[in-house]
């Protein structure tokens, strides 16, 4: 009886994961596509945006936690919104200047954002009372991506980071942007059924 209480518990956490991540995700098209990396198009989105500072994973679970409850009716008419994927992680950039353009983050300070569902525009998302969550309009933007499994931590990241950005050498595309780390998942699904994703802006027609 026990194995098969246990049998049950695992099967359930491994198909749980996909099922709660079976929401709105922000909307792109694949314009290559090479083994686990893509190049994708995204339309513009508006996103609620928080940010943080300390280490990246604590910094994931404090954004969370903070953009979770606007969506969860901490605003001006108590409204929900209805979640989306993936949560998205970026290390802040400094503005850049014009020719050569550099990029680099500060190593302590953290974008964590949400997609906001596509039926919604900047005039009908209820107003955050939580001054730190706020809402931005996004353009359409060119991604190179690369997509795994597994957990996303610290050693997983640097390497899917460098794997991708091989890639964009290779191609000699132009990057136009700190990488950004995407997940599709609640924290209690299992390895093997997890979306992590490593996303960096190139330059090119979208």
């Amino acid at each position: 009886m026990w194995w098969t209480i246990v049998v049950i518990t695992i099967l359930g956490s491994a198909l749980w994961g996909p099922i709660v991540s079976n929401v709105e995700q922000a909307k792109y098209s694949v314009v290559e596509k090479n083994n686990n990396i893509e190049i994708r198009d995204y339309a513009p989105m508006i996103v609620a945006e928080t940010e943080v500072s300390g280490a990246r994973e604590k910094t994931i679970s404090e954004g969370f936690r903070i953009i979770a409850d606007y969506i969860f009716g901490n605003n001006s008419t108590a409204q929900k919104v209805p979640m989306t994927a993936p949560v998205t992680q970026q290390e802040s950039e400094k503005i850049s200047m014009t020719v050569p353009v550099t990029q680099q983050g500060d190593g302590d300070t953290w974008h964590v954002h949400f997609v906001m569902p596509a039926s919604y525009t900047m005039d009908t998302l209820p107003t955050p009372n939580n001054s730190a969550v706020k809402l931005k309009e996004i353009g359409g933007k060119r991604f190179a991506v690369i997509r795994f499994s597994g957990m996303a931590g610290e050693d997983s990241l640097k390497r899917h980071t460098e794997e991708l950005s091989a890639f964009i050498k290779a191609k000699e595309l132009k990057s136009l942007s700190a990488p950004t780390y995407a997940f599709f998942n609640p924290p209690w699904t299992l390895p093997f059924s997890r979306r992590n994703e490593v996303m960096v802006e190139i330059a090119g027609d979208h």
